[in-house]
């Protein structure tokens, strides 16, 4: 792969998830303190993600794997975005500002995996080529959290107040329109099935891959992805809320913590990975969720606040030790010729049944706990997801039979 065109994917990744951590982690916070939303209207908000995932791959098997190059479908979804995020920047009540959010996601959700497309296609060694790309993607999410807290302050208690989090959107829009005008300029991805060729349902939701739930061990997996989910939501959904009540001045840029230590943790994942092998590598992962919400529950912003670093710190363990680790050990139970559903449809339960009920969870123990406007019980709120982790992490223990997982870096 040239080196030209490795700084055009790298760009790309970097414009990518710098949208989405420009508006996705104060979206909480925004949506409380701006349009007075509840904690049942913000899970509705965030479960826009899922219902994205859930479109996502019909707008992928039935639009970019036969008609259209893929960048060109990625410029024309982010050019969208980028209208769809300013009126968002705009909106002054919650029933306007939903349907805004929901085609946006629509439309966000596939260009996940269009990126992915473009890279792979350019890429002579994607075990190699592709992390040097894809890091870049993390960079840009830190970087917008770093602009957030401390170019512009629009997280500060004062700024909040003011409104200023709808900038956020104004933001990602130009970001939004910059990488949609530079998609058509990215290396050609033309369809990758014949026009002639029939789409089904089970083809375009990897359901063919459902043979791998005879497995009573991937079955448990699979459950136990599933119900992972939901305690993974309340950090995505209240994370941002949790930190601005608290008083935790440049929240943005403190939360931007966890995808650092994704990197981190992704370099001693194959360490781990090889050494204690994949169940406890899972139950380790699982573990470190009841962890991080015992810390969210009982530090706060003062001489606790090193519970909170703590607690976000732990997401790079948190994803990469159960998620990752999960889709390699998909990867070698589905075999090379339904290696693509499976990965499918493992992303459509978690990202989107899994989550979807998670955020709706979020918001009915967010509203349970609301002592007054825009101050909660946050003890009593996190102590949820740290008990159903340890549900979880109880079932996976005793009903997955250990066995060994190949990991090939």
């Amino acid at each position: 792969m040239k080196k030209s065109i490795q700084w055009q994917l790298s760009f790309m990744m970097f414009l990518e998830f710098f949208i989405w951590g420009g508006w996705f982690v104060t979206l909480g916070t925004f949506l409380g303190n701006n349009l007075s939303a509840t904690g049942a209207e913000t899970a509705m908000a965030y479960s826009t993600q899922s219902w994205g995932a859930i479109i996502a791959p019909f707008i992928i098997g039935l639009i970019a794997d036969r008609f259209f190059n893929a960048e060109r479908i990625l410029g024309v979804l982010h050019l969208i975005g980028a209208i769809l995020m300013y009126l968002m920047s705009v909106s002054t009540d919650f029933g306007g500002f939903y349907p805004l959010v929901l085609g946006y996601m629509i439309a966000y959700m596939p260009t996940l995996a269009l990126v992915n497309s473009v890279s792979f296609n350019q890429m002579t060694d994607p075990a190699k080529q592709f992390p040097m790309v894809r890091v870049f993607g993390t960079i840009g999410w830190i970087l917008a959290g770093l602009i957030i807290s401390f170019a512009f302050a629009w997280d500060s208690m004062e700024n909040i107040a003011q409104g200023m989090l709808s900038n956020t959107f104004l933001m990602v829009s130009i970001a939004s329109a910059v990488l949609g005008l530079f998609s058509f300029t990215l290396p050609k991805t033309p369809p990758k099935v014949a026009k002639g060729e029939k789409a089904t349902v089970s083809d375009i939701l990897g359901l063919e891959a459902l043979g791998l739930l005879k497995n009573k061990n991937y079955l448990i997996f699979f459950l136990s992805s599933v119900l992972i989910c939901i305690p993974l939501a309340f950090y995505y959904q209240l994370i941002s809320v949790f930190l601005t009540e608290s008083k935790v001045e440049n929240s943005t840029a403190w939360a931007s913590l966890g995808q650092l230590s994704e990197v981190l943790f992704m370099l001693l994942l194959p360490v781990f990975f090889k050494r204690y092998g994949f169940k406890k590598t899972l139950l380790f992962g699982m573990f470190a969720w009841m962890l991080r919400y015992v810390l969210f529950a009982f530090g706060n912003s003062g001489d606790l606040f090193f519970m909170l670093v703590i607690g976000i710190a732990l997401h790079g363990i948190c994803y990469d030790f159960f998620f990752v680790s999960g889709q390699i050990y998909t990867d070698t139970k589905a075999g090379p010729k339904i290696k693509s559903a499976a990965q499918g449809l493992i992303t459509l339960a978690t990202y989107g049944l899994g989550m979807l009920i998670g955020f709706w969870v979020a918001g009915q123990i967010g509203d349970m706990y609301l002592i007054s406007e825009n101050n909660h019980s946050w003890e009593n709120i996190w102590i949820f997801p740290a008990l159903f982790a340890a549900a979880v992490f109880l079932l996976f223990a005793v009903m997955f039979k250990d066995e060994k997982v190949e990991y090939k870096e």
